[in-house]
């Protein structure tokens, strides 16, 4: 008997801890397919056609908006773990004056960079109330009403 519950439980356990660790995939931006990339033809293709064969972009450049790009990452993670990244593709396209493609590329995902914000705060002059003096500073004020009744 013991062993027969030894068993289910063991068993149980087992499936468990199969199903726990099934990873959470993630997918963020836009993948681009080469397949629909080799629709785009560079001197032919206007902004229109880009974006009924890609999509809209994922950014236009801040600085020129003759420039857009696609970006995109498939990530997966178990549990509390940091996610691995299995797919990755960064795509841009230039345009002329007139909106018609003038280049377009596959850019390098190894140039890509992590970025870390700062973790600092900005300082600011005044004075800095504490916990204590916000909860006790309303006291003896008058509020609602009666308040600005007698300050008429």
């Amino acid at each position: 008997m013991i062993r027969r519950l030894f068993s289910v439980f063991s068993v149980s356990l087992l499936l468990a801890g199969l199903c726990a660790c099934a990873p959470t995939m993630a997918n963020r931006g836009h993948i681009v397919d080469m397949e629909r990339v080799s629709e785009i033809k560079t001197g032919e293709s206007t902004r229109e056609d880009v974006v009924r064969v890609l999509g809209s972009p994922t950014q236009v450049s801040t600085f020129d908006e003759k420039i857009w790009y696609y970006f995109g990452r498939s990530t997966k993670q178990y549990s509390f773990r940091d996610p691995e990244i299995i797919e990755q593709k960064a795509f841009e396209i230039r345009f002329n004056d007139e909106g018609i493609v003038v280049m377009s590329a596959v850019l390098d995902s190894a140039a890509a960079r992590t970025v870390d914000p700062v973790d600092r705060r900005t300082p600011t002059y005044g004075h800095e109330t504490t916990v204590l003096e916000q909860l006790l500073g309303n006291l003896g004020r008058p509020s609602g009403l009666a308040g600005k009744e007698s300050r008429k």
